[in-house]
């Protein structure tokens, strides 16, 4: 898997990555990470790659040829790579919210061209011609897309075959099945003046599943109603998960 990362501040980019997860991934070549600048291939003495916007406003736009160049040598390279093509892909407040399925569908795939977009944005006529989609973290504005584009790969290169060490984890994260995970605990078994639930030491497997989903549900339920409205839309929550959520209303 590729990730073709076009940015500005390509050593954020670089310091965040060799970290955990990612950066034992990285080390075991699972996974690519390339960073272009647009300032190498512009033309001018300044490596001039944003401008004032027509019609005034505050802000500079970052210009959209230095843009095109960059990315026509993403794909120069990985032409001479025999590399799959890949998407393109900019990390906006705009685009659409990157969630759980997403990152699922993402992983599943070659990889992609990331565009980290910085000062007031990014000329529309290389949106329009260059840019399959673009993809939100969050209703917020960040200062550019790199930290927003660090996130995507993370959740990503996380689901990759053999990068974590038990490949159950990830099933068993927030919003796989539309809601949110249950509550974890570890040794001691009395931290903090507070006992672990006694059904996570009985060894009844069972049960332990039926409190999990218990859990689950409520959770849910309590943090982001939104989720379970959209669970039971779309059928994904059983007459047992209904029963649960009647009796502790």
């Amino acid at each position: 898997m590729d990730f073709e990362v076009i940015t500005v501040f390509p050593e954020l980019v670089a310091s965040v990555l060799p970290y955990g997860v990612t950066g034992r991934a990285l080390s075991e070549a699972r996974y690519r990470v390339r960073s272009w600048n647009p300032r190498d291939v512009t033309s001018d003495n300044y490596r001039r790659i944003d401008d004032r916007p027509y019609g005034g406003g505050p802000g500079m736009v970052m210009m959209a040829e230095p843009l095109a160049r960059c990315l026509q040598a993403i794909r120069d390279r990985r032409a001479a790579e025999a590399a799959p093509p890949l998407r393109v892909a900019c990390l906006s407040p705009q685009g659409a919210p990157l969630t759980q399925a997403r990152v699922q569908s993402i992983s599943q795939g070659p990889g992609m061209i990331l565009l980290c977009g910085r000062y007031e944005g990014i000329d529309q006529r290389f949106l329009d011609a260059h840019v399959d989609e673009e993809i939100s973290v969050g209703d917020f504005v960040a200062s550019g897309g790199e930290l927003p584009a660090l996130l995507l790969i993370d959740a990503v290169v996380r689901l990759l075959p053999g990068v974590l060490n038990d490949a159950q984890s990830s099933l068993q994260d927030s919003f796989v099945d539309g809601l949110l995970d249950c509550p974890h605990y570890t040794r001691p078994e009395v931290a903090l003046g507070a006992s672990v639930p006694p059904v996570l030491l009985s060894g009844n497997h069972l049960e332990i599943g039926r409190w999990r989903r218990r859990q689950s549900l409520l959770a849910t339920r309590s943090k982001r109603p939104d989720l379970l409205e959209q669970a039971a839309r779309d059928g994904r929550l059983t007459p047992a998960d209904q029963r649960i959520l009647d009796e502790a209303s």
